[in-house]
């Protein structure tokens, strides 16, 4: 796979520092049942990293002694941690607001079967992949066969009464293919809810329109099919300054599946130290750490979270 760093380091994206922590969001591993074109994670069924239980309870510690408001949970696959449901249970006992980031087809496998009633039970914002309506481009981006278990895994959720009961969210992903920004986010959900609601009797709350970083698997392709130039173009000649005070990284920490802390997902992908310090840190190091004003590391993918609308873990800025 083609390494897209050294091209990302030189960089004019305006300086970034902290502001009030109030989002952890947290690798369980990368391990996945799928593995898709477009992941900046490069997760699949191979690979090995799982966060451990020492681990999950430094999580558990942070999130109690900073009064952490939300705990977001990705992967790989978040759900396939044998951990997962212990996490989930302990951060709710503290009051804490739990994000699943689902690839729906998990929903389906042999021993995930009662997934979807655990995570209603708990109340856990489901944050879905489905990065199209239509069949053909979902299995394209995403395998053979995936649109339809995607159908069913969310079929099960509303089942459960997510997109239904308000206490139950229910958020689908877009993720545009090749070297596109997304579209409008407001329409985009709108053709989504019509298309799913006719044709398979699905609901849904929000469509989160999110751009590709220019980064590990799909920054490989790109450099592969030599777009990575014109991608880079696209996404600084349609920088919005406005969308720089909505980035997430200045409420978020990011945690990878050792407990080492990062500004972003995208930056832990990158293996990037956090702007507050020289060398990557434990969280364990950063129970006492005030990160408002702190500096952010920012390298030329992150004109992919200020392009057209901005793109967020919570869709568009505009």
């Amino acid at each position: 796979m083609k390494d897209t760093l050294e091209l990302l380091r030189k960089t004019d994206f305006p300086s970034l520092k902290r502001s009030t922590l109030d989002t952890l969001q947290v690798n369980l591993g990368y391990l996945c049942n799928q593995q898709c074109l477009h992941c900046h994670v490069d997760a699949s069924p191979r690979r090995h990293e799982i966060m451990d239980t020492a681990t999950i309870h430094s999580v558990l510690t942070f999130l109690q002694h900073r009064h952490i408001q939300t705990l977001d949970l990705t992967g790989g696959a978040p759900e396939m941690n044998p951990d997962f449901q212990y996490l989930v249970r302990a951060a709710c006992d503290l009051g804490v607001h739990v994000i699943d980031r689902c690839n729906l087809t998990i929903l389906g496998e042999e021993d995930y079967t009662e997934l979807a009633g655990f995570l209603a039970v708990n109340q856990v914002e489901v944050v879905a992949s489905l990065p199209c309506y239509l069949q053909q481009n979902v299995d394209a981006q995403r395998g053979n066969g995936v649109f339809e278990k995607s159908i069913q895994g969310l079929k099960q959720l509303n089942e459960q009464g997510y997109g239904i009961n308000p206490a139950l969210s229910l958020n689908l992903v877009y993720n545009p293919q090749g070297i596109n920004l997304p579209p409008a986010q407001q329409e985009l959900e709108l053709a989504y809810k019509n298309a799913l609601k006719q044709k398979y009797g699905i609901v849904f709350n929000h469509l989160f329109t999110i751009a590709n970083m220019p980064i590990k698997r799909f920054g490989s392709t790109l450099l592969s099919k030599g777009l990575f130039a014109d991608y880079m173009q696209l996404l600084k000649q349609s920088h919005q300054q406005d969308n720089v005070a909505s980035v997430m990284c200045r409420s978020t920490l990011s945690v990878d599946w050792q407990g080492y802390v990062y500004d972003c997902d995208f930056n832990q992908m990158l293996q990037l130290p956090a702007g507050f310090a020289a060398r990557k840190k434990h969280l364990n190091d950063l129970q006492d750490m005030r990160f408002v004003g702190k500096d952010i590391t920012i390298m030329d993918h992150c004109y992919g979270c200020t392009a057209g609308q901005g793109s967020s873990c919570g869709g568009a800025f505009v």
